[in-house]
């Protein structure tokens, strides 16, 4: 192994990003797979002492989650109910010991397109914090993954936190679901989340609707979405679904399922979502 640092503050950090070339470490659930039976050579900089970079917080206009707070954290902490779909994201992501251990900022960094994770931020219109030795820039969550295994993030820049506004209207809630081979410790075959703002008489004033596994990266259906502004949750909803919403998504055929599976998969759980909306109080 090359060198290994592990700064205890942010400006130790900052520094340490333009030094060298280094390889991240947080939770270290996908890198430590990824060295099994290697010689690893890498500088690598573990950023779990740095305490900026972790935890949840909040003021008038956004949540924040630090870059390093781990799925348990964010599966066990009190949110407000639009934060439904993120919380049963993290209950998903792997076992509890992967759970503990793996973090949201490295979710998003591996960039797969089943990553639990950017699915269901993706639906809650969340910001990544940048930061690098010129400082922090902000980018829209689906500006920050650009495709398979692939980010925004530039030579000596990490994943500092992830901002969530907060919604309008009366009341929101937040839904997440998950279609895998089986019912634990699987990859996603398709996912569906949302986050919907509704009025006091229940109509819908703002909705986002998110499909992961489908394509390289996690998916709007604004087109459903439209279909849906104004609507009653205590209507039939399910029929809003159309073959034509799920244009934008480009599933492959692999050895876990079908393309043709996939979307047929993602059209049944959509319409489930909205028959089940009408159960919300």
């Amino acid at each position: 192994m090359g060198e290994f640092f592990r700064p205890e503050n942010r400006d130790a950090l900052v520094s340490a990003l333009s030094r060298r070339h280094w390889r991240y470490l947080a939770g270290g659930t996908d890198y430590y797979p990824s060295i099994v039976g290697k010689t690893e050579t890498s500088d690598i900089l573990d950023l779990t002492a740095v305490a900026e970079l972790r935890g949840i917080s909040e003021d008038t206009a956004y949540w924040r989650i630090g870059a390093t707070t781990s799925w348990s954290e964010i599966r066990d902490y009190n949110f407000p109910p639009f934060f439904d779909g993120l919380r049963l994201a993290a209950k998903e992501v792997g076992g509890m010991q992967i759970q503990a251990s793996g973090t949201i900022g490295g979710n998003i960094c591996n960039a797969s397109p089943a990553a639990d994770g950017v699915t269901a931020l993706l639906a809650l219109d969340a910001e990544v914090e940048i930061l690098g030795p010129q400082g922090i820039r902000v980018l829209p969550i689906d500006q920050f993954v650009i495709g398979n295994r692939r980010t925004a993030l530039k030579e000596a820049e990490i994943v500092y936190g992830i901002r969530i506004p907060k919604p309008a209207g009366d009341s929101a809630f937040g839904y997440f679901k998950k279609l895998g081979s089986r019912r634990y410790l699987v990859i996603s075959l398709v996912m569906v989340s949302a986050v919907l703002c509704l009025t006091k008489d229940r109509k819908i004033t703002d909705v986002r609707i998110t499909v992961g596994a489908c394509s390289e990266v996690a998916c709007r259906l604004f087109q459903l979405e439209k279909a849906l502004a104004g609507a009653s949750i205590d209507e039939n909803l399910e029929d809003a679904v159309k073959a034509e919403h799920l244009a934008i998504l480009s599933p492959i055929d692999d050895v876990r399922a079908s393309a043709e599976y996939r979307l047929q998969a993602a059209q049944s759980m959509l319409r489930d979502m909205l028959s089940e909306w009408g159960q919300y109080e």
